[in-house]
């Protein structure tokens, strides 16, 4: 019930947030009724060239403060990272997430980036992410406290208030902050909060902590300060009281850069003393110099990373040129579309220069005018909602997108001569030009999932638009006529046409995904689709792809049909077994099909047991890859029981043999034949071991399932004693066994026997490998520098016995002498590993009683 509630309450928070965002802006425009668009550009025009030098060099302080915060949690969780790399990838990360907000997407994923490349395990980076929210909101808590506490009429002021509630909140908030300190001086031992884990950091640090945010917060208030115009009686001390205030509004609305809330607050309380189109004004060049030079500039230093990361695997200048522009990912890219298409409907409620209408009034007809201004608009809905699908890393998106920005790019010339306008866009199509291969994925736009926050981001983006356009021809009277009036300068009704268009895309795409099919909850396959099933999973070079005929898992099929995924749901978890099936050509669209088919139920994306030469798939689903243990391959080219390390297989063999043990393949055409029998021993051996069948990743005695394989048996005095039933792969690259069952009464070593014959009969058959399957945290190292999952998994491996047979199993495979290669989970990490953990034993132990019995 928590869970549910907490999901709900996370999904409602872009709703919130947008909720917020426009009664800021209704209140704003209320504030604003008495001025004018003009006005507002002239106070922007007004501002000296020393106040914006003051402002950039306040910026360059505040962000050289903000790497700080990284720099404290690399010591906070014991890591010796160079400052330089530190500050580069704190910069980068903040100047994303300061400007587009969800941070965990945007700075998040470029911390994640940078840190794991470091040698950060996730419990590392979770901690070090976890104290940088912690110093953030820390400086929040102190300043907030000392404004509530010093000046506690300014906000009653402005929320209508008693100031004595304000003076309360403010000593509880001193307090909190003083608590920590304190914490940090006598506790010692680590704190459980919300069920995890926090260890307090020392004194010096927890000061440092303090210092740093309250800087920061410094910092950026007097960025704004040195851009506002003098204000009688306004000291910075005041001045920081509100701002702070305005930023917290701001933080807990989760509008992006508090957008609409903090200027709302800023001119509320500015509003009377300097005039509020002044205020605007230096509020428009504040978001500019804090917000948009320094995303700039991140961009620029993600891209120059991007490159030299790529820079090592190249061999000259031509091929680094080449590969430098798809380094940038795809998400930074859908990034600058949206903001293209932000700029082609920003300038379509806005108007025109005058002075270049009039100029090209006298070298186009006016209805190509006319034309080019609403095509523009409905150009920029269209690159705002292609902006998702290229974070999708679609190829339909990738070719409309280069369409419109061509577009657009025409539009802005034909409809102003905004040659500025028409720079950005097609600089922004050369730069999206060359990533062509990072966007293979040949889905339809329509059948991919839309997050809540992107949805939230596209009607944030029309109501923003809207309230603009508005506050600009206020003061034109409404008539019907406006919508029919085409003129040179008829700005106001191009706003009106333009606007309806904008809204006509963004409608239009809304109905047709409610109009489309919904999403189907997951099926158990018929006989029918495991006939299909079979002839892909026979095509491929891996005999683990038979487990998807077991058929108590779903199978998503690709588009051509000829290709696979096999999964199953517990919980949140969609978890598929092993890699896709079919043809390699479909495995990158299939993986994304399914991460999209789990994002619409809203659960986790899954694959369990994968192999090393499909890791940068699954890397590109921005999933998180743990070693689960080692699979064994024997090689079977030349096969044979010669040597003196196989001494003791061969005595073993010898002797069944001389005991009357044979051994027999059973075609899939016979098996029915021997199923009684079959039963028999299976019931035997379950019973034997005290345990149920299992599932997902192993098949269980079920006559539907065996008829499909040939069988490998052994008959001890006529009698069937062991059997196991075979995976195999028409390319012969790989064969393994499934159901491995024998009798209480079967000869000692009768599943050595079993296997080694099978060895012989898969060499004589020219087959390459045989999988003898995967020994769970097997290869995990147990030294000091090792992640500390690897550290967990190295000590269950030696001394789990009571729980598993880790060591045990081992040993059985040594025997034969395999080759051991790793298998991974991919999947989210952090604090939902545990859970999908828990979720895949319950899977292959059908149910929790299997989990926590046998």
């Amino acid at each position: 019930m928590r869970m549910r509630f907490l999901t709900a309450l996370s999904r409602a928070a872009p709703f919130v947030a947008l909720g917020v965002f426009t009664i800021a802006v209704l209140v704003l425009r209320r504030e604003m009724a008495q001025h004018h668009y003009a006005e507002i550009i002239g106070h922007l025009h007004s501002l000296s060239r020393g106040a914006l030098l003051r402002a950039l060099g306040f910026t360059a302080l505040a962000y050289a403060v903000l790497t700080r915060y990284d720099a404290l949690a690399m010591r906070y969780v014991d890591q010796r990272v160079s400052r330089f790399q530190v500050a580069v990838a704190s910069f980068i990360a903040y100047s994303l997430s300061q400007t587009l907000g969800f941070a965990v997407f945007t700075g998040g994923a470029v911390r994640y980036r940078f840190w794991s490349a470091w040698g950060l395990s996730a419990p590392e980076i979770a901690r070090a992410v976890g104290f940088a929210g912690v110093t953030l909101w820390l400086g929040v808590v102190t300043l907030t406290g000392g404004v509530l506490l010093v000046e506690p009429s300014l906000v009653a002021g402005i929320t209508g208030s008693h100031p004595v509630l304000f003076v309360v909140a403010g000593t509880a908030f001193l307090l909190a902050a003083l608590s920590y300190l304190l914490l940090s001086l006598f506790h010692r031992r680590p704190l459980e909060v919300f069920g995890l884990s926090f260890t307090v950091p020392h004194p010096a640090l927890a000061v440092e902590q303090l210092v740093v945010s309250c800087l920061d917060w410094s910092l950026a208030a007097a960025v704004l300060f040195s851009l506002l115009p003098p204000i009688p009686g306004l000291g910075f001390a005041g001045f920081l009281g509100l701002f702070v205030v305005a930023q917290v509004a701001g933080l807990a609305s989760h509008v992006p850069g508090g957008l609409g809330v903090f200027d709302t607050l800023i001119v509320l309380g500015l509003g009377q003393a300097a005039g509020s189109g002044a205020v605007l004004g230096a509020l428009v060049a504040y978001r500019a110099v804090y917000y948009l030079v320094p995303f700039a500039l991140g961009m620029v230093l993600l891209i120059a990373t991007e490159a030299v990361r790529q820079r090592a695997h190249l061999d000259g200048a031509t091929r680094w040129a080449a590969r430098w522009l798809p380094g940038v990912t795809p998400y930074a890219l859908s990034i600058l579309i949206l903001g293209a298409g932000v700029l082609l409907l920003v300038s379509g409620v806005t108007p025109e220069v005058p002075s270049r209408m009039h100029w090209l009034g006298e070298l186009l007809p006016l209805p190509v005018i006319e034309l080019s201004h609403f095509i523009g608009s409905v150009a920029g809905m269209g690159l705002v909602i292609l902006a998702w699908g290229l974070s999708r890393r679609l190829d339909i998106a990738y070719y409309s997108a280069m369409v419109l920005l061509t577009v657009g790019a025409v539009t802005s010339l034909f409809k102003g001569a905004d040659y500025e306008e028409a720079i950005f866009l097609a600089g922004s199509a050369a730069l999206l030009f060359p990533s062509r291969r990072r966007f293979f994925r040949r889905t339809r736009l329509m059948a991919e999932p839309w997050s809540t926050e992107w949805i939230v981001t596209v009607l944030l983006v029309l109501v923003a638009v809207v309230a603009l356009g508005e506050f600009r021809y206020r003061h034109v009277v409404y008539a019907d006529e406006l919508w029919w009036q085409f003129a040179l300068h008829a700005d106001a009704s191009r706003f009106l046409r333009a606007t309806v268009g904008a809204f006509a895309v963004a409608a239009g795409f809304g109905v047709v995904r409610l109009l489309g099919p919904a999403r189907a909850a997951p099926v158990l396959p018929e006989p029918a689709e495991l006939d299909r099933a079979l002839a892909a999973v026979l095509e491929g070079n891996s005999a683990l792809a038979n487990v998807a005929l077991t058929g108590d898992k779903t199978l998503l099929w690709s588009e051509s049909g000829k290709s696979l995924l096999a999964y199953a749901v517990s919980g949140r978890s969609w978890v598929a077994m092993g890699d896709p099936i079919g043809r390699s050509e479909e495995f990158s669209e299939l993986a994304w099909a399914f991460r999209a088919l789990a994002h619409q139920h809203g659960g986790w994306t899954v694959f369990y047991e994968v192999r090393k030469e499909h890791l940068p798939l699954y890397i590109d689903l921005g999933l998180t890859l743990t070693r689960i243990g080692e699979a064994a391959r024997v090689s079977l080219s030349g096969y044979s029981l010669d040597g003196s390390h196989r001494r003791n297989l061969r005595r073993d063999f010898r002797r069944l043999e001389r005991e009357g043990a044979t051994f027999e393949i059973v075609p899939p055409e016979g098996v029915e034949a021997i199923l009684s029998e079959l039963a028999v021993v299976s019931a035997d051996w379950l019973d034997a071991k005290r345990t149920r069948e299992k599932g997902f990743s192993l098949g269980g005695f079920d006559p539907a399932y065996l008829r499909r394989f040939r069988h490998a048996i052994v008959r001890h005095q006529g009698r069937i004693v062991a059997f196991a039933n075979l995976w195999e792969t028409k390319s012969r690259e790989e064969l393994s066994m499934d159901l491995m069952r024998y009798t209480r009464d079967a000869p000692a070593g009768v599943m050595d026997f079993l296997f080694v014959h099978t060895f012989l009969w898969g060499a004589a058959e020219q087959y390459r490998w045989f999988n003898l399957g995967m020994a769970p945290l097997s290869g995990f190292e147990h030294r000091t520098l090792a992640p500390f999952r690897h550290r967990v998994g190295a000590l269950l491996f030696e001394h789990g016995e009571r729980f598993y047979n880790f060591r045990g199993l081992r040993r059985f495979k040594d025997k034969f002498d395999p080759l051991w290669e790793a298998r991974y989970l991919a999947s989210p990490g952090g604090l939902a590993l545990p859970r999908i953990l828990a979720g895949i034993a319950s899977l292959i132990s059908n149910g929790w009683k299997g989990v926590l019995g046998k």
